[in-house]
């Protein structure tokens, strides 16, 4: 065996050890380790399921261009590239970092790790496994069929691209936003996704929407609205409130949200130039248009228009539709809506009580704030009971932090015991 393969050898078993370590530690100091397993696969078989990573193979090239006529990511470093490959008789898609750096393979093995605690769900790009024997780990997804969106939330290449039916782009989006609920609310530490864009939207059978790219996606720590970090992100998706502060919250998602909403209404690029030097985002351009003329039409994808005709059912649910972006969109995040409340909105077009049941959602969403606060009760080796738990229970401090209160009818379970007997007491009926 000559000295290069042997050299190699030992590369790719230190690279393994080395991102094994982190990966490990990582996945404990996240997730206490639990998740959903996946396969390891070795450098040789990736190359041999991408014909040595060849260009013929691309599926999605996310790496950064020199010519760029603006800067689309902030904070770059190096992007990534989407691979079809077969492994086994079967289609795959091969993530591989182009970054070489340390950040690079951070990126990386957040991206697996979120990825594995994601899995489970229809609406995300499953993770089959990874690779450890490269500087920079490389991601094995599921494949999907039907493709990536494009920058106008279509499919293809952006100059020629295939629209998508205007029931079909609704659809996306109703599972799109139950996805990023799901990543805001079912785990201990909300996860942001901080980059959601329509290149991190795969298509699977039927047109199903598989999310993916969770290299940017940060946690917010226990009992806290928000966490602080550097700008990365997409330009024209990234939160102007982010920008200004370095604060990222769950509402940073819904402001990317509500731009790809307002992409998959309009079929515009999200920032596009309309003259020599300067740029116009996709807000601005249906803000302005729908006040100067007041018509809904000026703005939606011709397509739709053609797809729906004058349906005045539809041209309601667009009118809808275009009110929740702006909504997702504004300025102060205050004023924007939480993912439980978009979802529930896409899912139910006639359901307009997002002021009045703040409370619930916030209750939803801060799930963990609340057990942490149920454990707290807890006194020696007594339980307490608190009996009346309700809304009105419930106030909100700062950053929206729940505060439970009213403990007037609460019991203590005796040691040793499961239960204690108690009367029924002050049954209040709304």
């Amino acid at each position: 065996m000559s000295s290069k393969v042997l050299n190699r050898k030992e590369e790719r078993q230190r690279s393994f050890l080395d991102n094994g370590s982190i990966l490990l530690e990582d996945l404990i100091a996240s997730c206490d380790g639990k998740s959903n397993p996946i396969c390891c696969y070795s450098a040789d078989e990736l190359t041999r399921a991408t014909n040595n990573f060849d260009p013929s193979c691309i599926m999605q090239d996310c790496s950064p261009t020199e010519n760029s006529q603006f800067p689309s990511s902030i904070h770059v470093y190096g992007g990534y590239k989407m691979f079809r490959g077969f492994i086994h008789d079967r289609s795959i898609i091969v993530k591989k970092f182009m970054g070489t750096g340390d950040e690079a393979k951070s990126m990386a093995i957040r991206d697996i790790i979120i990825s594995m605690q994601m899995s489970n769900h229809k609406n995300v790009l499953k993770l089959l496994g990874c690779c450890l024997e490269s500087s920079v780990p490389a991601l094995v997804h599921e494949y999907a069929m039907e493709g990536v969106l494009n920058d106008h939330g279509g499919l293809g290449g952006n100059e020629n691209y295939s629209s998508l039916p205007w029931k079909t782009r609704l659809r996306i989006a109703k599972q799109l936003a139950n996805a990023l609920t799901y990543l805001h609310t079912a785990f201990p530490r909300p996860i942001i996704h901080r980059d959601l864009k329509p290149s991190c939207i795969f298509l699977g059978h039927d047109y199903v929407p598989k999310l993916t790219n969770f290299s940017l996606s940060i946690s917010i720590p226990p009992m806290q609205s928000h966490v602080e970090d550097d700008l990365k992100g997409t330009f024209g998706y990234l939160d102007p409130s982010y920008m200004k502060s370095g604060y990222i919250t769950e509402k940073s998602d819904v402001y990317s949200f509500g731009v790809h909403l307002l992409v998959f209404l309009t079929g515009q690029k999200v920032v596009d130039k309309y003259d020599a030097i300067e740029y116009q985002s996709i807000i601005a351009y249906v803000k302005q248009h729908v006040s100067e003329i007041g018509q809904i039409q000026t703005i939606v994808d011709p397509k739709i228009n053609e797809d729906v005709g004058g349906d005045e059912k539809v041209q309601q649910q667009l009118q809808d539709f275009l009110q929740l972006a702006l909504s997702c969109t504004q300025d102060e995040i205050e004023r924007r809506p939480y993912m439980t409340d978009v979802a529930r909105e896409l899912i139910n077009p006639y359901y307009h009580g997002k002021l009045n049941c703040v409370l619930l959602s916030d209750l939803v969403s801060k799930l963990p704030c609340l057990r942490k606060a149920e454990r707290d009760v807890e006194l020696s080796n007594h339980k307490n009971l608190k009996k009346d738990l309700k809304a009105s229970c419930i106030f909100f401090g700062h950053y929206y932090v729940p505060k439970l209160c009213n403990f007037s009818h609460s019991i203590t379970i005796p040691p040793m015991k499961s239960h204690v007997d108690d009367k029924v007491k002050d049954i209040w009926v709304p």
